[in-house]
């Protein structure tokens, strides 16, 4: 078997100041080669993202969101559940990264027992750190088969829960410890002001973010990534009623006028408001991987390849920063350059930091988020990152060429983290 652990666990965590470590892209991982040890996507699928506190998944437990995902895989596919060999699910505000939803959720989905499964919190990027994972247990020969997944309700845990513990006194001593405390909101504002990203700019990025994510539902460009879930919801008196959902529900009529109108939401005299940041949400998002001689074995088609991950380090007060840093490690890692991609996923944290991100790098608007980010679709923490590559991949489908997605967000406590994945073309996905 080729060596392709250095693709996974070769990347070291850096400063934003030291991003030229010097790496080669695996021989079995090379773009537009085929190995019989290629790690590969067989299925990517995703629940609608819900409003936090106030949409129909409001109520729906993470473990049944969860199973959701999970049997689409399966029935998709029709894979029986016995050759999964490993699952990893990535989750930020549950206990524990949410080990025990996620077991549960396996079991609710009729994967047996002899699978193992375990839970990943690396922030924002778990959902696509969950899928690295198993990518990472292919490469290494631990599993054949395994899923990658993510999750959150926003509903049922807030940002801060749990978080009451005592912190050791040592934090406030070292000021880059203590950058790791600046809420979100407020990275924002020190992205926008020391990079110069301007209210105006902000507004703009948010707004084509809704249109495109309004055209995108119109035209049914999501309805192949999505799962349709059937839940159960209160309403403010207590009283149930089961509903399918099948939209996006964060999607809503937006234009510049009434962006500009929006008050900052985290400082007197700030750029960054409701209109221009991620919306808090709930879903679930899981990938199918294989090795490719095991989906060849079975007679799976392949959806897409992955070719590079990496994740770097960079200053917490300014944590949105980290795709323009992880982006270039992951295209040197796969030996291509921004003009070889045909869609950049980057997570719409907040309109500051992406808009820094795509001008940093040199990135064609017309690129990022074809169907519109996390300000128009929602964030579920956990979920967005395995959330992206569904959305990635079957855009690209739907385009109908080979080509390449680019996967990227920023991390709190200062990281980013970037994945490239080829999507083979339509005669590889028959």
């Amino acid at each position: 078997m080729t060596d392709c652990r250095k693709v996974f666990f070769g990347q070291l965590s850096q400063s934003s100041a030291a991003v030229d470590v010097h790496t080669e892209p695996c021989m079995a991982s090379r773009p537009g080669v085929e190995s019989d040890d290629d790690i590969v996507i067989l299925a990517a699928r995703r629940t609608p993202i819900g409003k936090a506190k106030r949409g129909m998944l409001k109520d729906t437990r993470p473990e049944d969101m969860l199973s959701t995902v999970f049997k689409a895989l399966l029935e998709e596919t029709k894979l029986d559940p016995r050759a999964i060999g490993d699952i990893c699910v990535g989750n930020v505000l549950l206990p524990g990264a949410g080990a025990l939803q996620a077991r549960f959720g396996q079991f609710f989905s009729d994967i047996p027992e002899t699978t193992p499964i375990s839970a990943v919190n690396r922030q924002c990027s778990s959902g696509l750190q969950a899928v690295m994972n198993v990518a990472g247990d292919i490469a290494m020969g631990v599993c054949d088969i395994g899923i990658g997944a993510g999750v959150e309700s926003m509903s049922q845990r807030s940002i801060g829960d749990g978080q009451g513990q005592e912190l050791s006194p040592k934090v406030f001593d070292i000021q880059i410890a203590q950058d790791c405390l600046i809420p979100m909101g407020i990275t924002s504002e020190n992205v926008a002001e020391r990079y110069g990203v301007d209210r105006k700019k902000q507004d703009a990025f948010s707004l084509l973010s809704q249109q495109r994510a309004a055209t995108a539902a119109s035209q049914g460009l999501f309805d192949a990534e999505i799962v349709p879930i059937t839940t159960t919801v209160k309403d403010k008196n207590g009283d149930e009623k089961t509903v399918t959902v099948s939209k996006d529900e964060g999607i809503r009529p937006t234009t510049a006028e009434g962006l500009a109108k929006l008050r900052p939401a985290f400082k007197p005299g700030g750029t960054t408001t409701a209109g221009n940041s991620s919306q808090v949400s709930d879903g679930a998002a899981a990938v199918l991987l294989a090795r490719r001689s095991a989906a060849k074995k079975l007679g799976l088609p392949v959806f897409g390849v992955i070719r590079s991950f990496a994740v770097v380090g960079v200053p917490p007060d300014v944590m949105g920063i980290g795709p323009a840093y992880a982006i270039p490690e992951a295209l040197k890692k796969a030996g291509l350059t921004v003009d070889d991609i045909d869609i950049f996923e980057i997570n719409e944290a907040f309109a500051s930091q992406a808009v820094y991100c795509v001008e940093k790098l040199g990135i064609p608007f017309e690129k990022v988020n074809p169907k519109g980010g996390a300000i128009a679709l929602g964030h579920p923490l956990g979920c967005t990152g395995s959330r992206q590559i569904a959305t990635a991949l079957h855009e690209m489908k739907r385009r109908g060429k080979r080509g390449y997605a680019v996967i990227s967000m920023c991390i709190g406590t200062g990281m980013g983290a970037a994945a490239v994945i080829e999507y083979p073309g339509l005669k590889s996905h028959l």
